[in-house]
């Protein structure tokens, strides 16, 4: 059984620093159906090629496929976890003082070797993109598995987390760079931001 996810942690976390990893979100059985989910539409060939940018062109330098979720059209184990994101969205909201509106999700599988080379998640020329979270869907992870995704600190290190499943990662969108390096075996996740409504945008 997973141990219980903290707000209060998460809130103090970031503010402190900006990111921090957390187990917890959801129990053992919600998270095993996640990813049996995931590895359903991968093998059903619903996840396709990811793109970069505002103009969603694709690139060499990403190499996972992704399957984005529909509000108007959540299976139940996404639903789970949109709610538990959501729930998450508003405290971090009124603790961190930030106007998240909404928070979108997508499925995420690399395949053995593909990896993400380093970027911003925040998008070139917008600022709605506040807060990143990885939820990672790997049983039974192994260091020797690879697939770490790297995290860019402000001092110039780095920090390396492994996509155990259950584990989930937050970081402020906009300050820290990071990539995904390739693992040896297939590598799922359900990536999300919470968003902001862009600055001069009608409320």
């Amino acid at each position: 059984m997973s141990s219980p996810f903290c707000f209060d942690a998460a809130a103090s976390a970031l503010a402190a620093d900006g990111w921090c990893t957390l187990p917890g979100l959801l129990d053992d059985a919600q998270t095993r159906a996640l990813g049996l989910e995931c590895a359903a539409l991968h093998d059903a060939r619903q996840l396709l090629p990811a793109r970069t940018g505002i103009g969603r062109t694709t690139s060499s330098l990403r190499g996972d496929s992704i399957h984005w979720f529909a509000t108007d059209a959540l299976t139940g184990p996404q639903r789970v976890f949109t709610d538990r994101m959501d729930a998450l969205r508003q405290r971090l909201g009124r603790e961190l003082m930030l106007s998240l509106v909404d928070c979108e999700s997508h499925y995420a599988m690399y395949r053995p070797g593909a990896g993400y080379a380093r970027h911003l998640d925040r998008l070139r020329g917008s600022d709605t993109r506040v807060l990143s979270a990885v939820f990672y869907l790997n049983q039974d992870w192994l260091d020797t598995d690879g697939g770490a995704l790297r995290l860019y600190l402000d001092d110039g290190s780095h920090r390396d987390i492994l996509p155990r499943a259950g584990e989930l990662l937050l970081f402020l969108s906009g300050r820290f760079e990071h990539e995904v390096l390739p693992a040896t075996r297939d590598r799922m996740s359900i990536a999300s931001w919470m968003r902001q409504r862009a600055v001069g945008a009608d409320a």
